[in-house]
Order: structure tokens, then sequence, then C-alpha cells
């Protein structure tokens, strides 16, 4: 019986996503990194690239969830061998899932968005700390399709976890993308 139901409620389902429009694009674009925290840190600036989409539910409101690949970190300034204020970039690659609720301002032109990300480590090219493998963040922004499926999107990504076990430190990323809708 559980059976059946999980096939009806799918079968269900799959109707009311055809209905309500899914939109698939991609999305790339220059992030601004730096850290928050105990750790005395400098911006640099980074990249990232990927899928987006976008399920919308009502006319004024949608749900939009990327898989992106996100270069974040910082340049620290930090105690090495006795030494203060020796600065270094860190660089953090995460595969990162932010997934946003969409509120239009302007009807299919202008949403403001705000939602979590969740971001899995990938490659640590500082090997100094003990760096966390997932990060948690708190993202809002905005976004204006400009004409056809194009796409422009300011965010900025706030970490609620630390990036090191020992030191109080949350990623702090501004982001510039623009992409397209298929």
């Amino acid at each position: 019986m559980k059976k059946i139901f999980l096939l009806a409620v799918l079968f269900a389902s799959s109707f009311a996503v055809q209905a309500q429009g899914i939109d698939f694009g991609i999305k790339a674009g220059a992030n601004f990194a730096k850290f928050n925290g105990d750790i005395d840190s400098d911006g640099i600036t980074n990249f990232h690239a990927g899928a987006v989409v976008e399920l919308n539910l009502v006319p004024m409101f949608s749900v939009q969830a990327e898989g992106l690949f996100n270069s974040v970190g910082g340049k620290a300034k930090y105690d090495a061998d006795g030494v203060i204020g020796v600065a270094e970039d860190i660089n953090l690659d995460y595969i990162s899932v932010p997934v946003m609720a969409k509120f239009y301002l302007l009807p299919d032109r202008l949403s403001l968005m705000a939602g979590p990300q969740f971001s899995f480590l990938v490659s640590d090219a500082e090997e100094a700390f003990d760096t966390k493998t997932f990060d948690m963040a708190a993202a809002g922004g905005v976004e204006l399709k400009i004409i056809a499926g194009l796409f422009a999107q300011a965010r900025y990504t706030i970490g609620l976890t630390d990036v090191y076990d020992e030191i109080d430190s949350k990623n702090a990323v501004f982001q510039l993308s623009v992409g397209y809708f298929f």
C-alpha cells in the first residue's frame, strides 16, 4: 500500500511540476571572498560556475537551486613560526548547493532571493590548519532577467560554520554572476 501511495504522489507531483514550469540554466562569475572571525584577512578574487534550476511555483514566487564549483578564501595574516603578519592566499574550493527562495518585485524581471547554501570542500590549498569539509552559509541577493534567457545576479553569502577547527573563521563572499536560462 505504501508503494502505491508513493507512486501516486510522484505521478501527481510530476504533473504539478510540468504545470508550474521549470527553467534550466548555467551561470558563472566572480567571487570577492575573505574570512570573518579571528583570522585577520584581506579579500581575494576567485570564481564560481555551475548549473541553475528554477521551479516557478506562482507568478511572484519561485525556488532556485544551484550546483556550483565555488572557489573562495582570503589573504590571511597569521603567526607562522613566531612571525606575526605573514600574508598568504588561502584558496578553498567547494561544491556549493544554494537553495534560494525568489520573490519577484517585477514579474519575470527583477527578484530578491534568500536562502541557505550547503558547501562541500573538494580542495584545500592551505594544509597548515584542519579545514572542515562542510560549510553552511546564509545567502541573499538580487537577480535581473535582462532579455530572453540572459540574467545577472549579485549575492552576498555569509558563513554560519567555522572553516577551521581551531580558529573562529567563517567564509564571507560577494558574488557577481551572469547566466542563461534555456
